[in-house]
């Protein structure tokens, strides 16, 4: 288990990290979000022994970091953002490299290098220098790397930054296969990625936590609110005007307006379920309702609530 607690560092005057706790059991995969300068690479580093902070501490199971540094970076594989390789080296001798940096048993090198090439589909590379590899291939190398060591947990900083489609769908593949085995926190700020792959949700602005919880929790109570998407035909300009003068509607969103088909997102209260009466407006008006449908939050559409949320309260 990681336990986070109490954590703060700081940057000369600035603060980047600002007394945070959380705890991750075994075997759970957690996306850690947050905007640019959010404190998320400072809080993996410190997590990782690679800094000290200013304030609190990380357990992981029963080890500290300042007192258990080198047992916890056996039990942690860390794969920082921007994958840094070497690229004049083949995957083979670089993955030998770091399994001897690991201190692996010699007899044992050989067998982990080849069940880190299964795991990571690396067959058809092995023997091409890295520099000359896909990004999608030095990614797959990064976290091969990461695991020689077969560590209990993967932390990930940004794993699929600046890859194709493609790719993505590869190493999201391989990230919810590990999460099988491993504890994974991965850091990001593509929400899909997480949506797809994660269980539970972090999310930090400013250095604090604003958010904790499983996914699907945190989009079904988030500020108490329903969601209806609407697509309407209307020969008007007036048409959002018209239903923001409707009682009992917290905000609506404009999603797109062609010609006179409006798609848009109404938000209400869950004290109220108004959607009778909306059926019963768009009637009345005599507009062609094309499609009308309940809809949970979306995570975009909580993580920038919730860092706006700060922003506007300062």
């Amino acid at each position: 288990m990681i336990e986070v607690k109490n954590l703060t560092k700081d940057y000369g005057q600035l603060r980047a990290v600002d007394n945070i706790s959380f705890t991750i059991p075994q075997g759970e995969i957690v996306g850690f979000l947050g905007p640019n300068g959010a404190g998320k690479t400072t809080t993996l580093k410190i997590m990782t022994c690679f800094m000290p902070p200013n304030a609190g501490n990380v357990y992981i199971d029963d080890l500290n970091i300042y007192q258990n540094s080198i047992q916890i970076r056996k039990k942690i594989g860390y794969l920082p953002e921007g994958c840094p390789l070497y690229g004049e080296m083949n995957v083979i001798d670089f993955l030998k490299f770091v399994a001897e940096l690991r201190d692996i048993e010699k007899a044992s090198i050989h067998k982990r290098i080849k069940e880190m090439i299964q795991t990571c589909g690396l067959k058809d590379v092995v023997h091409q220098e890295i520099g000359e590899l896909s990004k999608g291939f030095r990614q797959r190398v990064g976290l091969a790397g990461a695991m020689i060591h077969n560590p209990e947990i993967l932390i990930l900083d940004e794993p699929t930054s600046g890859l194709d489609p493609n790719q993505i769908a590869e190493i999201r593949a391989l990230i919810k296969q590990l999460g099988r085995e491993k504890t994974v926190l991965i850091s990001t700020h593509i929400l899909r990625e997480v949506e797809a792959t994660c269980d539970r949700v972090i999310i930090i602005d400013k250095g604090k936590i604003v958010a904790d919880g499983p996914l699907a929790e945190i989009q079904n109570s988030f500020h108490n609110q329903n969601r209806v998407y609407f697509e309407i035909k209307a020969d008007t300009h007036m048409l959002i005007d018209e239903f923001e003068s409707l009682p009992n509607i917290d905000s609506i969103q404009l999603y797109s307006k062609e010609n006179s088909l409006y798609k848009f997102y109404v938000n209400f209260s869950k004290d109220k379920d108004i959607r009778p009466d909306l059926y019963n407006f768009i009637k009345s008006k005599e507009w062609i309702l094309f499609e009308m449908r309940a809809e949970q939050r979306s995570l975009e559409d909580i993580f920038r609530q919730l860092t706006e949320k700060v922003e506007d309260n300062e």
